[in-house]
């Protein structure tokens, strides 16, 4: 086990190692590498499916395009996670990159629609698998002291994206065309696997392995909330009692099948681990389904330009990478005091845009105010990846870490899906009513977020 401080030759201690000291250096550049470049094409796709959807006469499937590997991202977190307390997470995370390379590359050659969503399911699934085997290499490869900072890492590593991805995607796509925003990035993803292999030759499966043998349940009930988060996403589109009766069987299914593949007591917010899962799914939801709006409320409210309605999520950004590195290099930043201002943080961006819908403040109230959901997500966000690994045993780190990355998903996937309902009843973008009844749903979220908080701690 690493130690903070190591004698050196003459009998001093030396200064503790950092995530770039040299043992460490190539497999954390690496890896932040993977998260950055799994970041960019979450955020890319979203500026050239226009172009794809134009070029390859797919209007039709444009939605499942984007719902479609969120939805199958899930089962690929339940197979990786499985995979790392069962096996090698070394294996997990090969194969998920291999898989995550295929669908870029399918995607990037395909010649009809279907083919490009085939690609785009197949990256998917690289991409849940992905998260999950590096939050385990992170267990295997990194003393404890040093992943508040790796995380800190990943979280810039997916906030930088957020900042230049659109600009980088739409330049690309108009220049030398956009399939070369999909392929361009399988050449980045060899380039941050020469990084990691090296780093990888130490990393063995757990010594105790779970008892049991449920894997195949727990894909297949993976595979039921994949539908599920499907069919909220879609109901979030249609009109009439569809719109209302989909969503709540959806919503029922998912919320049953996904017990199994979460700790014990997360849906009653038990403290520990549990509430840390369930507090993970709240913020995701509040800021994920908050932050499809901002661009679209200036744009349609204030007449901005796409630049300048970025302007919001570059602040947020911006703000998210700061308080990150500031969680990871501060201690005085405990787990509680991080919980209640990352509710914090939220609550005002919230109350901000919320307040901007109802009396038409001035669109700088909206940038500001988004600035603070990005320094709370900023300083809580990692901060409950760290709590899971400390709350896990190496014989159940890529469960948990598949519970964490299941959260994400479905989290946002249920919030966006009730924010969208709420948008469209309501009158869709002309009306300033649609635009307060998505902030007023995130306003609840906001609140459990107040209420789950301070449980992520055990007594």
């Amino acid at each position: 086990m690493s130690t903070d401080r190591e004698p050196t030759k003459a009998g001093r201690l030396s200064k503790p190692e950092g995530v770039l000291a040299p043992r460490y250096r190539w497999v954390s550049i690496g890896m932040c590498l993977l998260v950055t470049l799994a970041a960019f094409e979450a955020l890319a796709v979203t500026t050239i499916m226009p172009a794809v959807s134009r070029e390859l006469d797919g209007a039709a499937l444009y939605a499942f395009a984007f719902a479609g590997p969120l939805a199958v991202g899930v089962v690929g977190m339940v197979v990786a996670g499985a995979w790392c307390d069962r096996g090698n997470p070394r294996t997990a995370l090969y194969a998920s990159v291999v898989l995550f390379a295929a669908g870029l590359t399918l995607a990037g050659t395909a010649a009809t629609m279907p083919l490009f969503v085939t690609g785009r399911l197949i990256h998917g699934l690289g991409g849940g698998a992905l998260t999950v085997a590096l939050y385990v290499i992170v267990a295997r490869v990194y003393p404890p002291r040093l992943h508040p900072s790796i995380f800190a890492g990943f979280a810039a590593a997916w906030v930088v994206p957020s900042l230049i991805g659109p600009v980088i995607a739409g330049a690309v796509a108009e220049t030398v065309g956009w399939r070369w925003v999909f392929l361009g990035v399988v050449a980045l993803v060899v380039l941050a696997m020469l990084m990691v292999v090296p780093a990888m030759r130490g990393v063995h499966g757990p010594e105790q392995r779970p008892a049991g043998g449920h894997e195949l349940a727990r894909v297949g009930l993976a595979a039921l909330v994949a539908a599920a988060v499907l069919g909220l996403t879609l109901a979030a589109e249609a009109r009439g009692p569809v719109q209302w009766i989909v969503p709540v069987i959806a919503a029922a299914v998912a919320v049953a099948a996904l017990r199994p593949l979460l700790p014990a007591g997360v849906l009653l917010a038990r403290r520990g681990l549990p509430s840390v899962i369930l507090v993970r799914a709240i913020v995701a939801g509040t800021f994920f389904s908050a932050e499809v709006y901002v661009p679209l409320m200036m744009v349609s409210r204030y007449g901005a330009s796409p630049a300048v309605a970025g302007l919001a999520l570059t602040a947020a950004g911006l703000s998210w990478a700061a308080a990150s590195w500031a969680q990871g290099r501060f201690p005085a930043i405990g787990n509680r005091l991080a919980a209640r201002l990352g509710a914090l943080g939220l609550t005002i961006a919230i109350a901000s845009l919320l307040i901007t819908a109802v009396t038409g403040a001035s669109p700088i109230v909206i940038v500001v105010g988004w600035a603070f959901a990005g320094l709370g997500m900023g300083l809580l966000y990692p901060r409950l990846g760290v709590l899971t690994l400390e709350y896990s045993t190496p014989a159940d780190q890529g469960f948990n870490s598949s519970a964490l990355s299941i959260a994400d998903s479905t989290g946002s996937a249920i919030a966006l899906a009730a924010t969208a309902i709420a948008f469209s009843a309501l009158g869709g973008a002309a009306s300033p009513a649609a635009f307060a009844g998505v902030f007023v749903v995130d306003g609840l979220l906001c609140l459990a977020a107040w209420v789950c908080g301070p449980r992520i701690l055990a007594r």
